[in-house]
C-alpha cells in the first residue's frame, strides 16, 4: 500500500486524524514529541499549511512532507538527537524512496518521467496515456520524449531552433532532385527522423530517404513516426533484414529505409547521392566515411553544433578537432565557416575529390556547410590549393590571406595594408588557420534554393536565403532581383524568376523539356569556380569601427556611401551589423567618419563632417585674419609694450594666461 503521506484531497489528509470538535487528536504525519494532540480547528490549520502546501503532485496526487521516523539514523545518535536528525521527509509515489528536500524530490520525479517509469507500484488505477508529446513542423508529425530538446537527457533528441536549419538542407536537396531523379539520400543521425520525414513527404518519387541511427530507442521512435506519417518502413540492421509495411499506409506508397548502424559503417557500405551529418558537436570523425562512397556531383552537407570550439572560446579543442589555430575576432562566425570547409576540403582530397563550397551558413546555435563533390585527382588539387592561412592584426583587426607559395618572406608584416608594425611596439599579428581562402556561396545554387522555399512555403528560409543571394553577389536588397532556372510553368505559378549565372537556360529546357541526366550533369561540370569567388573575404562591423564620440550614420546609408565611394557592399548573414566590402580597412574608416556626425551636435542630420569642419575652418581664417589686422594697428601704436610681454620681468600669471 501506499504511504499515508500521499493523498489525494485534503480531506483525506483530515481522515486519518479523525477530527472532532470536543477531542484532541495527534497529527497522523508528526510524532507526539513533535506535535502535541490539539483540538480539530489547530490540527486543521497545521496540516494545511505544514504539510498540504508543501507538497509534490504527481498524476493528481499530493506527496506530502512526514515527520515520522521513516529514514533510517546513524547509529551513533541517541536520545533527542536521534529525533531531531530524522527531519522532514517526502516519498516517492513511484519507487517508495524518500527524498530530504523538496526541490530533489521534484528532480527526483523528473527523472523518473525521462526514463518512462511514470506508473506507480502503489495505485491500481488505469496506467496514464502515453508520455510521447506530438510536434508538427512543415506538415510532418513526430513524436518526442518529455525532454527532448536535451540531448543529455534523451535518446530522440529534437531541437525546435534547429527548424531553420532544417529548411535550409531541404531546399538544398530539392536542388539536387530537381537534376536528376531519383537520389539516394541519407540521413545519418535520425534521432527522431523528422528531417528524413519531410524530404519523403515532400519529394515523394524524386528521393529514396534512408534515415540511419546506432540507438535502439531512436530507431522505435523513427518507425513509430513513419507509422504517424503513413510512410511504409524497411528496417534494416546489422544482423537482420526485414521489411514491415503500414496496413494504414495506402494513402501515401512511398517507402523509407530505417537502419541501425554506427554512421561511419553504413557511409562506408553503401553510396548515397545527398549525405548529410549531425552529429552532437563535431562532425570530423564522419567526414573520411561520408566522402569515401558519396557519388560524383552528389552533395554533402553537415551541422557542427561545437560552437565553443569554432567560435573561438576554447580554442585548444579547436586545434584538437580542426588542427587550426584561432583567436577571437570581430569576424569570428565567417572564420568557423571557414575552418569547418578547410576539414571537408582536407577529408574529400584524400579520396581524390574536390568540392565546391554551395553553401555556408553561421548562426547563433551551428554551422551549416554545403558542398558538392568534384570526384578526381585535379579537383582535389584545385580545392587543397584554396586551404591557406592568414594573417590577423590585433591592433586594428585587418587581415589578408597569405600570399601562395612555399618561400618564406623575410617580413610577412607587408603584406597586411596596414601599418600598425611600425607605429606599434613588438609584435601586433598572428597568424590563424589553416582555412578554406575560397568563396563560401554558389549564387547560382542559392537563388535555386530560394525558388524552392517558395514553392513550399519555407517562410522562415526565406528571407535568409535572400540575404545569401545579395552577399554572394556583393549587391544589396535593392539590387536584388529574382528569377527562375526552371521552366515557364513554374514562373506563372510563383511569379518569381530566379537567375542563374553559372548554368545557362540551355542547360536546363530543350523544346520546353528538360534535358536528360547526362547533360545536366555535363552542365554542372562546366561550371566555372572562378565565378563564385567574386564576393569579397570577411566582413567589417561597422560598430567596431565607429569613431568615439561620433554618431555614425545608418547602416543602409553608409552601405550606399561606401558605393558611391566605387566599392562593392552588401550586408551579410554572419553579422547584423557587418559590411562586406572589397574597400581596405582605412578606406573603410575614412568614408565612416566622413558621414559622421559630433555627437555634441545633436547628430539629428546625417552628413559628411568635412562640411561642418570647413565652415569651422573658415571661421577661423576669418578670425585669424581680423586678428592679424588688430595685431598690427596695436605694434604700431606700442611696439615696446608687446615686446614686455616675453620679457622675463613679464608677471608671471599674465604669461601663463
Amino acid at each position: 500500500e501506499k504511504h499515508i503521506s500521499i493523498q489525494r484531497h485534503l480531506a483525506d489528509l483530515e481522515k486519518l486524524a479523525d477530527l472532532k470538535e470536543d477531542e484532541k487528536k495527534p497529527c497522523p504525519l508528526c510524532p507526539e514529541e513533535k506535535f502535541k494532540a490539539c483540538y480539530s480547528h489547530k490540527l486543521h490549520r497545521h496540516l494545511q499549511n505544514l504539510h498540504w502546501k508543501v507538497s509534490v503532485e504527481f498524476e493528481g496526487y499530493r506527496m506530502c512532507i512526514c515527520h515520522l521516523p521513516c529514514r533510517p539514523v546513524k547509529p551513533n545518535l541517541v536520545g533527542d538527537q536521534t529525533l531531531l536528525k530524522m527531519g522532514a521527509h517526502y516519498h516517492c509515489i513511484i519507487c517508495s524512496a524518500t527524498i530530504t528536500r523538496r526541490t530533489d524530490m521534484i528532480g527526483h520525479i523528473n527523472r523518473h518521467v525521462n526514463k518512462g517509469e511514470t506508473e506507480s507500484r502503489f495505485i491500481t488505477v488505469p496506467a496514464p496515456k502515453s508520455s510521447h508529446e506530438v510536434l508538427k513542423e512543415s506538415a510532418t508529425d513526430v513524436q518526442v520524449l518529455p525532454n527532448y530538446s536535451t540531448p543529455q537527457k534523451t535518446d530522440s533528441y529534437f531541437n525546435p531552433k534547429m527548424k531553420l536549419n532544417r529548411q535550409l538542407i531541404f531546399c538544398a536537396l530539392a536542388v539536387l532532385a530537381e537534376e536528376r531523379k531519383p537520389i539516394e539520400c541519407l540521413d545519418a543521425f535520425g534521432a527522431t527522423g523528422i528531417m528524413g520525414l519531410q524530404w519523403a513527404k515532400h519529394l515523394r518519387s524524386s528521393v529514396k530517404v534512408t534515415i540511419n541511427d546506432c540507438n535502439e530507442n531512436s530507431v522505435t521512435m523513427i518507425q513509430e513516426n513513419c507509422h504517424l506519417n503513413k510512410m511504409k518502413v524497411k528496417l534494416n540492421t546489422k544482423e537482420e533484414d526485414n521489411d514491415e509495411a503500414i496496413g494504414d499506409g495506402e494513402e501515401n506508397t512511398d517507402t523509407i529505409e530505417v537502419t541501425k548502424m554506427d554512421a561511419n559503417v553504413i557511409m562506408h557500405l553503401r553510396s548515397f547521392d545527398f549525405i548529410h551529418l549531425d552529429p552532437f558537436g563535431t562532425s570530423v570523425n564522419y567526414l573520411d566515411s561520408a566522402f569515401r562512397n558519396v557519388r560524383n556531383l552528389g552533395i554533402v552537407s553537415l551541422t557542427s553544433t561545437d560552437i565553443s570550439s569554432l567560435y573561438a572560446k576554447a580554442q585548444h579543442v579547436a586545434l584538437r578537432h580542426y588542427g587550426c589555430n584561432i583567436v577571437r575576432t570581430e569576424y569570428y562566425k565567417e572564420l568557423a565557416a571557414r575552418i569547418v570547409i578547410a576539414a571537408v576540403t582536407r577529408a574529400a582530397a584524400r579520396c581524390n575529390k574536390g568540392i565546391e563550397v554551395l553553401l555556408a551558413v553561421a548562426l547563433e546555435h551551428f554551422v551549416l556547410v554545403v558542398v558538392r563533390v568534384l570526384r578526381g585527382p585535379s579537383p582535389a588539387d584545385d580545392s587543397a590549393k584554396k586551404i591557406r592561412y592568414l594573417i590577423h592584426c590585433q591592433w586594428c583587426e585587418e587581415r589578408i590571406f597569405q600570399k601562395e607559395g612555399n618561400m618564406v618572406e623575410e617580413n610577412p608584416y607587408q603584406q597586411l595594408p596596414c601599418d600598425c608594425h611600425g607605429s606599434m611596439p613588438g609584435k601586433t599579428a598572428v597568424v590563424l588557420g589553416p582555412l578554406w581562402s575560397g568563396a563560401l556561396f554558389n549564387t547560382g545554387f542559392l537563388r535555386r534554393m530560394l525558388f524552392e522555399a517558395v514553392q513550399y512555403g519555407l517562410d522562415e528560409a526565406q528571407p535568409l536565403l535572400k540575404t545569401l543571394v545579395c552577399e554572394a553577389e556583393c549587391t544589396t536588397l535593392k539590387h536584388f532581383s529574382t528569377h527562375s532556372p526552371y521552366d515557364e510553368n513554374k514562373q506563372e505559378e510563383c511569379g518569381v524568376y530566379i537567375k542563374t549565372p553559372n548554368i545557362s537556360a540551355e542547360s536546363y529546357l530543350v523544346h520546353g523539356k528538360r534535358k536528360s541526366e547526362e547533360v545536366i550533369r555535363n552542365a554542372a561540370k562546366r561550371q566555372k569556380p572562378e565565378n563564385n569567388a567574386e564576393h569579397p573575404a570577411f566582413y567589417y562591423n561597422i560598430h567596431r569601427h565607429s569613431i568615439k564620440g561620433m554618431n555614425m550614420p545608418k547602416l543602409n546609408k553608409f552601405l550606399h556611401y561606401l558605393s558611391e565611394a566605387g566599392y562593392r557592399v552588401s550586408r551579410t548573414h554572419f553579422d547584423p551589423m557587418g559590411v562586406r566590402t572589397n574597400a581596405p580597412l582605412a578606406q573603410f574608416k575614412t568614408v565612416l567618419m566622413k558621414y559622421s556626425t559630433p555627437t555634441y551636435t545633436g547628430g539629428q542630420a546625417e552628413g559628411p563632417v568635412h562640411l561642418a569642419e570647413d565652415v569651422q575652418a573658415g571661421e577661423q581664417v576669418q578670425a585669424a585674419a581680423d586678428g592679424k589686422a588688430e595685431d598690427a594697428e596695436f605694434l604700431e601704436d606700442d611696439k615696446s609694450g608687446v615686446a614686455a610681454m616675453f620679457t622675463e620681468d613679464y608677471p608671471t600669471h599674465c604669461a601663463a594666461d
